[in-house]
């Protein structure tokens, strides 16, 4: 992380969300085998009593493994909240920092004439297909419609959809800012992912561009 001068606080970048996603992975990962644990052992979950009727220790399950497992398992939950914590964070100062980015740019831009055209970023997806009344349909996205920014994703950082798919799975019920190409014109439009009757949280269909 590189350090910023504001309450000398390091200064997010899009490798630092992704190395903090890798690590809620990962933890993901070790909750899951320690529930197979669980389950190999008769799908004890979390809450089965370890003792049978008369209040003598089972003899029909490994009662090591199973407190080794259920032990883990809390551990690695609080973990797991704690950096889902930072992600949030961390998607938030990267939003605000590529917000105060744009803003300072375009502060600094020079008057455009009236016989000088916006040099516009090249698209890197575009939206397939925007379903009535979804999220994505509530903030204005249209079909057709060429996306240059998706929150802290940008035509300079994009890879795959999994970036938006990130930025979208850590936003839900944050408003999102969405830069779109309609008509060779740049619009910018907010956009909120959210729980609705439909699939996903934006219900529309987003397409990479091959450059």
């Amino acid at each position: 992380m590189k350090m910023t001068e504001e309450n000398n606080k390091p200064a997010i970048t899009v490798e630092d969300v992704q190395r903090l996603i890798k690590q809620k992975d990962e933890l993901e990962e070790q909750i899951k085998a320690y529930y197979d644990v669980l389950e190999d052992q008769g799908d004890v979950g979390m809450q089965a009593p370890l003792v049978d009727v008369e209040g003598y220790p089972r003899s029909d399950v490994d009662l090591f493994q199973i407190r080794t497992a259920r032990h883990s398992i809390s551990c690695l939950q609080n973990d797991h909240k704690a950096i889902m914590v930072e992600i949030e964070d961390a998607l938030h100062r990267l939003h605000a920092r590529e917000r105060a980015k744009q803003e300072q740019d375009q502060a600094g831009a020079p008057v455009e004439t009236t016989d000088q055209l916006p040099s516009l970023p090249s698209p890197f997806a575009r939206v397939d297909a925007v379903t009535q009344g979804s999220p994505a349909h509530q903030a204005g996205l249209l079909t057709g419609d060429e996306i240059i920014e998706f929150g802290s994703v940008n035509t300079s950082n994009f890879q795959n959809l999994q970036n938006i798919g990130s930025v979208v799975q850590h936003s839900e019920g944050k408003s999102l800012s969405v830069a779109v190409v309609r008509n060779g014109q740049r619009l910018q439009l907010g956009l909120t992912p959210q729980r609705w009757p439909g699939r996903g949280l934006l219900g529309c269909n987003i397409v990479p561009l091959h450059r």
